[in-house]
């Protein structure tokens, strides 16, 4: 048996539907962990070939055939070192989440994901199967026998046991595990339970990289059979980690691993929205952002998340103000602007608000104004803001917040107006607390009175939005219950608080499930999002 086994993990982004540049990427990424770091073995993410999750794709024929040819060039290229690479593999009528073990120039084995994940964001019953016949896969790479496992396996113990009966002294185990807030513990925690259970060491690699809505955080990580965990790598960063396994103490030694310097819930909050709004915007084509800007904290957040996304020379705020816009709010925006070197445009609004009013003014003949008159404001910013997009190209970012969308105070077609939606999952408290951490991040982005200011749409005279919403601490107190634990009404009620302020927010959230159902994507940081992860019906009579 070998003094010591070399692992270099590719910690890096594998795009969805990007097989033949996967492909080609992979096969040089095999070359340079043999050549550079002279590792023996080389480690890539769940299903990277194709990218993670690839959801209807995997429904094509032709996807499926291309896959296959792809995995068939990359085996080619793996020579001189053993290469794990996850693939969809179809065999007749079903497919398999599998991981293929390449040696000498051909598959040697192939590793089928045995546990499919069918919750939260997951539905990987919908696409693969699990092979009644397959089982173990324990091959050895110089001397030492090591085991495979795929993501959703290691969170059940039978898989890591029955691989470890049948030889396995090093596990491998490629992911594609969405961030979510304090994730990471649980993680850490799964891993001892497993090396402490087993007495296997295990390379836990996870992918990293913006998919839509879902955010890849990578900080990926060792443990070693003792089950001591090892500092995870830094979170949402592209890079290679080499580490040496030691067979005869099952434990590794890092020999290129860059940890976190910063790991707070804030920190790694900031990295997920970044990160998921930079990918998002590269993946579909897009250079430039734009971004209302209205002197709140919402868009003063969105702003800085753009500018750090893309870089502040690729982003355009836009002041909209209105007969109902506060000088304050124009002034905090431009002086946001300017501390960031970010361009800003004015666009009054009033001459094409006047213009709706003057149309409707017949049909709305003897009827108060109301909320339609506030809702035609919001509306003509998002029809302008939607040209300037159109006409100059970029993607426009909308600011609204996990609050809102959840009791709908946000305009459809109006300030919901756009392809990208930062912080979508974050809750307005959570806003304020990212706006106040990203300020102690170099030079501070966000105005202090923009954080300090009561938040209002100013949609009318004097209007603040605890008019129409309970303080944004209950409120989101009473959401985080019902939105993202499932408790009922009744439930929070007997949590201590008021019952027709329950009412109200529950009634609310249900009222506006048809909103959320046409809101842009937004990256995934909570264990409850809307979109993929919270599916709730629009036409719902349950109340319970």
């Amino acid at each position: 048996m070998t003094a010591r086994l070399r692992i270099a993990m590719a910690q890096f982004d594998f795009p969805v539907g990007d097989v033949a540049g996967n492909a080609d990427r992979i096969a040089r990424m095999i070359a340079e962990a043999r050549d550079e770091f002279a590792a023996d073995l080389v480690l890539f993410p769940e299903l990277a070939l194709c990218g993670y999750p690839p959801e209807d794709l995997l429904y094509r024929p032709a996807f499926l055939r291309d896959c296959e040819a792809a995995i068939a060039q990359v085996a080619a290229a793996a020579r001189g070192i053993v290469a794990v690479v996850g693939w969809p593999q179809a065999a007749g009528a079903v497919v398999y989440n599998a991981a293929s073990v390449l040696r000498d120039g051909a598959i040697a084995h192939t590793y089928r994901k045995r546990e499919l994940p069918n919750y939260a964001v997951f539905d990987e019953r919908r696409y693969f199967d699990v092979d009644p016949d397959g089982g173990d896969c324990v091959f050895a790479v110089a001397g030492v026998p090591v085991g495979l496992l795929i993501c959703e396996d290691l969170w059940f113990p039978e898989p890591i046991a029955a691989t470890v009966a049948a030889g396995a002294e090093l596990v491998l185990v490629p992911n594609a595990s969405p961030y979510e807030h304090d994730k990471h513990a649980q993680r850490d925690a799964l891993l001892a339970q497993r090396a402490g259970e087993t007495g296997a060491a295990i390379a836990y690699l996870n992918l990293v990289g913006g998919q839509d809505a879902l955010v890849f955080d990578g900080a990926s990580v060792v443990a070693d059979g003792d089950g001591r965990v090892q500092p995870a790598a830094a979170a949402f960063s592209d890079q290679w980690l080499v580490v040496d396994y030691d067979p005869a103490r099952r434990a590794f030694a890092p020999v290129r691993w860059t940890d976190d310097g910063d790991e707070s819930r804030e920190a790694l909050a900031w990295r997920a929205v970044v990160r998921g709004t930079a990918d998002y915007a590269r993946k579909n084509g897009f250079a430039r952002a734009w971004v209302g800007l209205s002197g709140g904290i919402d868009s003063a957040l969105v702003l800085a998340i753009a500018a750090d996304a893309l870089g502040a020379d690729n982003v355009t705020a836009v002041r909209l103000p209105s007969r109902y816009t506060a000088g304050l709010s124009n002034d905090l925006a431009a002086e946001q602007c300017a501390r960031m070197g970010v361009r800003l445009l004015t666009l009054p609004i009033e001459a094409p608000f006047q213009a709706y009013l003057d149309t409707l003014a017949e049909s709305f003949a003897g009827r108060a104004p109301d909320v339609t008159e506030e809702n035609l404001q919001s509306r003509v910013r998002g029809a302008l803001l939607m040209a300037l997009a159109n006409k100059f190209g970029g993607l426009l970012l909308t600011t609204g917040n996990k609050s809102e969308y959840a009791v709908g105070y946000a305009t459809i077609y109006g300030d919901m107006c756009g392809g990208y939606a930062p912080i979508k999952d974050l809750y307005k408290t959570e806003v304020y607390r990212l706006a106040r951490w990203r300020n102690t991040v170099g030079d501070p982005v966000v105005p202090e009175a923009v954080i300090e200011r009561p938040p209002s749409a100013e949609l009318r005279e004097n209007q603040k939005d605890q008019d129409s919403l309970p303080p944004y601490d209950v409120l989101d107190a009473i959401l985080l219950r019902y939105v993202d634990q499932e408790q009922s009404a009744a439930e929070i009620v007997a949590a201590g608080f008021d019952a027709a302020t329950v009412e109200r927010v529950v009634r609310l959230v249900r009222g506006a499930e048809w909103k959320r159902h046409q809101a842009a994507p937004g990256p995934k940081v909570s264990r409850r999002a809307f979109g993929r992860e919270r599916r709730y019906p629009i036409s719902n009579a349950y109340r319970g």
